[in-house]
């Protein structure tokens, strides 16, 4: 939308199609898709405070979801694992995957769209669908977007973690052996060793055990 259009019954209704969630009260989802310079232009909410509390109830919601599917890991992995949920690019990739920002609201031209817009867009929904539904939608809304998401890729979580703090990215190295590729890692001096029947598949592998190593030793 663009350039003061008002929102139609069939937009809002295609909305909470893509969102997963039928609204009762539908000015929280219209104030969720609604930039600011449309309100600055024409009145009304934004959605910056609906992005204020989703980015909490989106935090909440996935640090409960770590803490209880993975009863073994350690403080330093659940806090990577869960920043790579909750990260602006997993977050920016979710929002175009769904579609949402074809139903925001604004004025001016895309120029008044920077990146942080399709990074928000998604918290500024789960912050509407939580005050209209409660934390089980908002939970709901986490598991179809955020959580179903692929975002746990142990090659990028490595690669953020060793980088964070090293300025440097993990050395990999691979052979084949008996028709199986074996990979070992190397970073922040330790080791992880992973085999597949492809070279990815070794690599995520060792990818994994070595980031398990360095977040328990944290």
């Amino acid at each position: 939308m663009n350039s003061g259009e008002s929102f139609t019954k069939e937009l809002l209704s295609e909305a909470e199609r893509a969102i997963g969630y039928t609204f009762k009260d539908k000015s929280l989802l219209q104030s969720s898709l609604t930039h600011k310079s449309y309100s600055n232009a024409c009145g009304g909410e934004n959605n910056e405070r609906l992005e204020f509390l989703g980015d909490a109830v989106l935090e909440i919601i996935v640090s409960e979801w770590l803490y209880a599917s993975r009863p073994h890991a350690e403080e330093g992995e659940l806090t990577a694992l869960r920043q790579q949920y909750v990260s602006k690019t997993a977050l920016k990739n979710l929002c175009k995957k769904a579609g949402f920002m074809r139903f925001l609201r604004y004025t001016g031209g895309k120029q008044n769209l920077g990146s942080k817009t399709v990074e928000s867009l998604p918290e500024a929904i789960l912050g509407a669908v939580y005050l209209d539904g409660g934390m089980e939608e908002a939970k709901k809304f986490v598991g179809r977007f955020v959580v179903a998401a692929d975002t746990e890729n142990y090659k990028s979580l490595l690669q953020e973690y060793v980088q964070k703090r090293t300025k440097r990215t993990p050395e990999y190295t691979v052979r084949e052996k008996e028709g199986k590729y074996l990979v070992t890692v190397r970073a922040m001096e330790e080791e992880g060793e992973g085999e597949g029947a492809s070279k990815q598949a070794a690599e995520v592998a060792a990818a994994e055990e070595l980031f398990r190593k360095l977040t328990e030793r944290s």
